[in-house]
């Protein structure tokens, strides 16, 4: 193949790599701001927000308990999926005396706050639900609603008796290793200071809210809630729609992001008005949901699940694509450059090199085709259209969002130019210097996924000598495999700040994760361990794989190349100067080299890079 060849020019495939690669930059630029995510307020506890966005549960009544003063094996906190996970795991291995501390009124941690209509789990939910062979239960959709995955998340509690020991509506204000003790404290708002021999930090990627910080954001007189805060009261309804409060209600969403795909249809069709403000356009890809086929669950095998999970992330990362991910919206681009690659033949490496780009450029092609075939409005819909590779931003399906646009009571708000919405005022929105007067404001504005490491996580930890974690990864995050960190002995990092980059279907790999801690665990406590420390070799040695080039590949997970991706939470906002080093928080070899190499590790049995203080005798 060549420059030149013709099974590969712009009449052949349908458009101009080189016109798109030139809009895809200018599309980028329109939307770079030098804040960066300084754009957005710190939800934190002492926040003037706190109450409103961060703290307040409109779905469960604070119950009043006394304070706790006792000691655990282990503390976990997070009760969502990779508490949940880490704990079933751990009580698999034998160790029994885990409680898990949460913030909400029950578990599920994303899947108890994110309750917005519409809500529904976008990786398949065979490979998506954790736990479903060891529970005994399978999803009724291929993807399932928020209601039936928060329902999962109670039947593990059950299964696996976590509700006994659990700790809930309690968030940690502080963990702080006693090396006198050999303990961690962890201290809380409610007064608890809990003890723990090992502590799982579970806190998952999206378990902090952040809120635009838009001038006067604190001026409007309206109402106004988070999405992960929905307030039923005020809209009527419930997770299936029909917001029948908003009948007489001019409502403004402020955010197009994965969140707000979902529940814009059902504001469109409620609200007597709905203004949805877009700086960014969404990749909208097919939907496509159905039942679970009642054949295909009696013929299932032991083992089904993981094996599933396994082809589910080959398909994604360009292996063998099974027969049952061919109609996967996540596998469009896989299946694009195959096809594009069976087209060119025999061709050189540095040909090969340029086949992904061609494949997602078709990709991209094809959603945007999506646009032009739902949205009557020419204008609107090239306001729709996502110019940008499709993994720079977390992609989106639905088969609702594009024709809520074609509503007479929906107008798009395009505010890219502008870069964000101007200010909000008592009665409204002013966007392109025109105000919007609205009875209600709702910020799809998502969590600290990809932000500072303190704003993401939220809690002060400090271990040996008094350190804090975050000032020791003030360049990046040094770790053990993901897991451990110097002079943080007995501490391990579960979920949030790694697995988020080791591929789409999150919940495989925190389990794989999971496993390993409790592995780890198990193990520590059976040879009578007091101290588990990372050694500095072993740190090293594990960052400076993460920093070969065999590990390149996780910049395309990252947001992909500066010049083509429009800022995001996966680029931090599209900064030019990256605060820290983002290859430290994944490891570009892949979730299958990581699963094996911690798979290798269990197997030699010598817990190689910990240094080891025994019980005394």
């Amino acid at each position: 193949m060549s420059k030149a060849d013709p099974a590969f020019s712009p009449a052949t495939l349908g458009f101009d790599p080189q016109q798109l690669a030139q809009r895809y930059r200018e599309e980028r630029e329109k939307r770079l701001r030098d804040d960066a995510e300084a754009q957005f307020v710190e939800l934190d506890h002492d926040s003037p927000f706190a109450n409103k966005y961060l703290e307040n549960d409109p779905y469960s009544e604070l119950i009043e308990r006394e304070p706790l003063r006792d000691e655990r094996d282990v503390i976990i906190i997070g009760g969502g999926w990779v508490g949940m996970m880490t704990a079933a795991r751990l009580i698999q291995a034998g160790v029994t005396d885990v409680r898990i501390v949460e913030s909400g009124a029950d578990f599920g941690g994303t899947w108890y706050w994110n309750r917005y209509p519409g809500a529904q789990c976008d990786i398949e939910s065979y490979s998506y639900l954790p736990l479903l062979e060891e529970t005994g239960y399978m999803p009724k959709l291929r993807y399932s609603y928020a209601p039936e995955i928060y329902e999962h998340a109670q039947r593990i509690g059950r299964h696996f008796n976590l509700y006994e020991d659990a700790v809930f509506q309690t968030w940690v204000t502080e963990l702080r290793w006693d090396a006198e003790d050999a303990r961690w404290t962890v201290l809380t708002n409610r007064g608890d200071k809990m003890k723990a021999r090992y502590v799982c930090l579970g806190t998952g990627p999206a378990n902090r809210p952040r809120l635009p910080g838009i001038p006067g954001v604190e001026d409007f007189q309206g109402h106004s809630f988070h999405t992960c805060r929905w307030d039923y009261g005020y809209t009527g309804g419930g997770p299936d729609g029909n917001l029948d409060k908003l009948a007489d209600k001019t409502v403004a969403i402020i955010g197009t992001g994965a969140t707000a795909v979902q529940c814009v249809p059902a504001l469109g069709a409620s609200a007597k008005q709905l203004y949805v403000f877009q700086r960014t356009p969404s990749s909208v890809d097919l939907r496509n949901n159905s039942e679970t086929d009642a054949d295909w669950v009696a013929g299932l095998q032991p083992g089904w699940q993981k094996e599933r999970q396994k082809r589910f992330g080959d398909a994604l990362l360009g292996g063998e694509i099974a027969p049952e991910f061919e109609d996967e919206g996540w596998t469009r681009m896989a299946r694009n450059l195959r096809a594009l690659m069976a087209e060119a033949g025999d061709i050189d490496a540095e040909q090969l090199g340029n086949l992904p780009q061609l494949a997602d450029f078709k990709t991209m092609e094809q959603i945007r085709s999506r646009v032009d075939g739902t949205i009557k409005d020419p204008a609107v819909a090239d306001k729709l259209k996502a110019f940008y590779n499709q993994f720079c931003k977390r992609p989106t399906f639905n088969d609702d969002y594009l024709d809520t646009f074609n509503r007479p009571n929906v107008e798009l708000v395009d505010v890219s130019e502008a870069k964000g919405v101007d200010r909000i005022t008592d009665r409204g929105i002013v966007a392109n210097g025109r105000e919007y007067e609205v009875d209600c404001i709702i910020y799809a504005s998502g969590f600290e996924i990809t932000s500072s490491y303190r704003r993401r996580i939220g809690i002060p930890i400090y271990g040996e000598d008094g350190a804090s974690i975050y000032d020791q990864w003030h360049d990046g995050m040094r770790t053990m495999h993901g897991l451990m960190a110097q002079r943080f002995p007995n501490l391990f990092l579960c979920g949030g700040l790694f697995v988020f980059q080791l591929g789409a279907n999150y919940c495989y790999g925190v389990d794989v994760q999971a496993e390993h801690v409790a592995y780890t665990v198990s193990e520590l406590l059976k040879r009578r361990v007091r101290v588990a420390q990372v050694t500095a070799e072993g740190e090293q040695r594990w960052v400076d794989d993460q920093l070969s080039e065999a590990s390149s590949g996780v910049q395309l997970i990252l947001g992909g190349s500066p010049e083509s991706c429009t800022p995001g939470y996966y680029n931090q906002e599209g900064t030019h100067e990256r605060y820290r080093d983002v290859r430290l928080e994944s490891y570009g070899k892949g979730l299958g080299a990581y699963r094996k190499l911690l798979r290798d590790w269990r197997e030699a049995g010598e817990l190689e890079g910990l240094g080891l203080t025994l019980e005394p005798t």
